[in-house]
């Protein structure tokens, strides 16, 4: 990832937000300006190339002014200007300051009232208002403005290493969207918690397992996502399906760390976000008529769920339900509670079967949206297919289908409608999605020069959209565990996955942080599969290698080795250790 701005750290606290919830450890980072401009008489226009969150440093330099100068902070840059009058949420605010005098001046932008105050999440009055801006226009100043003269203190997870991940591929796009959502995530940990954007500033249970899987793509540091979810524990948000998303993020962090001491202390907790309070006598849950129309979700905005029918039995919201009960099996079995894992297992294995029964149309091999309708949305499918609640004979059939249908689910269901098209032998297509030209991609975010991700596809999808939302940044994680192919196969990452899904690309090479150390993935293809592999000390991995056409064996640092192929993998009969090159001949 480049450099492109220089840093000091100015200091950093531990967080503690007006509600007494604890947050990670965020420092403010000065930040030089890439460009200076002079655009109009003593008008300058500094660009600091990114967005982040923060305010600015002024130095007069003993320069003495008979009038304020304004400084107008943006996200939005229009003819040249800081865009004055931004849409939706896109952030502008203008405030007046005196600068005489050598002494450094802290210039805070004016506070908005819905996002500073309860029940947002506050970050330390001792910084000032932190506001989301890139462009800073300072008009009144009469001589040169200098960039010693001005800094930004940028507001970031102080544990966050840039280089500690990289990701380049044979693809300059795809290079460009993972570093945008890379980039994303760690500019929105500003305030210590995973919020939702700068418009509310709030903590949502789908927002935050989506930024704590990117998050760890990037940063192995639990922090972050522990109080995040501490802070949902206190404040839960009302969708149906965000309820489960407490026990995916539980899930994810023993799969992350292995700290069953911090899971034991949660169980109890998760067992109230299984919606069991929902439950009809087939195992399946039940939305009330407030629930179908204050409730369920589905996804977000509403004219993104493809024209999703309303029942009484949803089938997305039973679809966070079952994998909520498998993975609340795994975990009580963690925990060594061998009855009540016993318990999960047999309600997932009562409601999956009533769910292939009532919810599947083996005429058309889709799931319609819920009892009671034969509409079969986008959404209907691909959360089965995500989770792993299809048959295995009907899954090529629904990512195929799901595949043909394109983009037609918003920013927060492409993270789940990527992950099952790349399980299921369509990788070609879910990198092309990603990279799609029009404007439901990001691509098209690149394309439009977001330095963070949106909250939606374009302003036309969500007029009040803001531009800073890390729900949108999902190939933060879809490429680090795809395509680059690296996952945590137990926990704590004592034995991990290597899979690449390379789709059409020749070459992929990067390295994620884990637990345990620095993880690196090279990976070439022509006509033959080459992988290189760096594991840290006490990590061992499963590997499988896409088998080409004409593949007959695998060799390990010159030797063939035991392996054996099923299906699109070939797959090595012993795991390996520390820094090995695998090939296919």
């Amino acid at each position: 990832m480049r450099t492109w701005f220089l840093s000091a750290v100015v200091f950093g606290v531990m967080l503690r937000p007006a509600t007494g919830q604890d947050a990670a450890p965020i420092h403010l980072v000065e930040q030089a300006p890439v460009a200076i401009s002079k655009i109009a008489p003593e008008v300058f226009l500094v660009d600091f190339g990114r967005v982040a969150f923060g305010n600015l440093l002024l130095t007069p330099g003993n320069l003495t002014v008979s009038e304020a100068v304004t400084v107008r902070f943006g996200e939005a840059l229009k003819d040249g200007r800081v865009d004055t009058h931004p849409p939706g949420s896109v952030r502008y605010t203008e405030v007046k300051v005196s600068p005489n005098g050598a002494r450094t001046m802290t210039v805070t932008p004016s506070a908005d009232a819905r996002n500073t105050k309860t029940p947002a999440v506050l970050t330390p009055a001792p910084w000032g208002t932190l506001t989301p801006f890139r462009w800073v226009e300072v008009e009144g100043w009469p001589t040169e403005l200098h960039a010693n003269q001005i800094r930004r203190r940028a507001a970031f997870d102080s544990t966050w290493s840039d280089a500690a991940a990289t990701f380049h591929s044979s693809d300059p796009m795809l290079d460009k969207i993972w570093d945008l959502c890379h980039y994303s995530i760690k500019a929105t940990t500003f305030s210590g918690i995973f919020v939702d954007g700068d418009r509310e500033r709030l903590a949502y249970e789908a927002d935050a397992y989506l930024t704590q899987l990117s998050y760890y793509a990037g940063d192995a540091d639990p922090r972050i996502s522990r109080v995040t979810f501490d802070h949902l524990t206190k404040f839960p948000t009302w969708p149906s399906e965000w309820a489960p998303h407490m026990v995916f993020m539980a899930y994810a962090d023993w799969m992350q760390t292995g700290d069953t001491g911090w899971l034991a202390a949660h169980y109890e907790g998760l067992k109230t976000k299984l919606l069991d309070n929902r439950i009809g006598q087939d195992g399946l849950v039940l939305s009330s008529a407030d629930l179908i129309k204050r409730g369920d979700i589905v996804d977000w905005p509403g004219h993104e769920r493809d024209g999703y029918v309303f029942t009484s039995v949803n089938t997305v919201v039973n679809a966070f339900h079952l994998r909520a009960l498998k993975e609340m099996s795994e975990l009580a079995e963690a925990l060594g509670k061998k009855k009540e894992a016993a318990k999960f297992s047999e309600q997932e294995r009562t409601a999956q079967a009533t769910f292939q029964k009532k919810l599947f149309d083996p005429s058309r091999g889709l799931y319609r949206d819920g009892v009671g309708t034969d509409h079969a949305s986008l959404h209907a499918n691909l959360f089965p297919l995500a989770f792993g609640l299809v048959p295995v004979g009907k899954r090529q059939q629904i990512a195929q289908w799901l595949a043909g249908r394109g983009m037609a689910g918003s920013v927060y269901a492409a993270q789940y409608l990527l992950e099952g098209l790349f399980e299921n032998g369509q990788d070609t297509a879910a990198i092309a999605l990603m990279t799609a030209p029009g404007d439901r991609s990001w691509r098209h975010m690149v394309e439009s020069g977001a330095t963070i991700t949106w909250e939606a596809w374009d302003q036309k999808y969500k007029p009040n959209q803001d531009w800073n939302h890390a729900w949108g940044a999902a190939p933060a994680n879809l490429l680090p565990r795809f395509v680059l192919g690296v996952q945590p196969l137990t926990p704590g990452w004592r034995r991990a996955l290597i899979q690449p899904h390379p789709g059409n690309l020749t070459s992929v090479e990067g390295r994620i942080p884990t637990p345990r150390g620095e993880l690196s993935v090279r990976w070439t293809r022509d006509k033959k599969f080459t992988l290189m592999l760096g594991l840290p000390t006490g990590m061992t991995a499963k590997v499988e290698l896409p088998a080409l056409e004409g593949s007959s064996e695998v060799w390990v640092d010159g030797a063939p080795v035991k392996a054996h192929r099923e299906g699109q993998w070939w797959t090595l009969e012993k795991d390996l250790s520390g820094a090995v090159t695998i090939e296919e001949r």
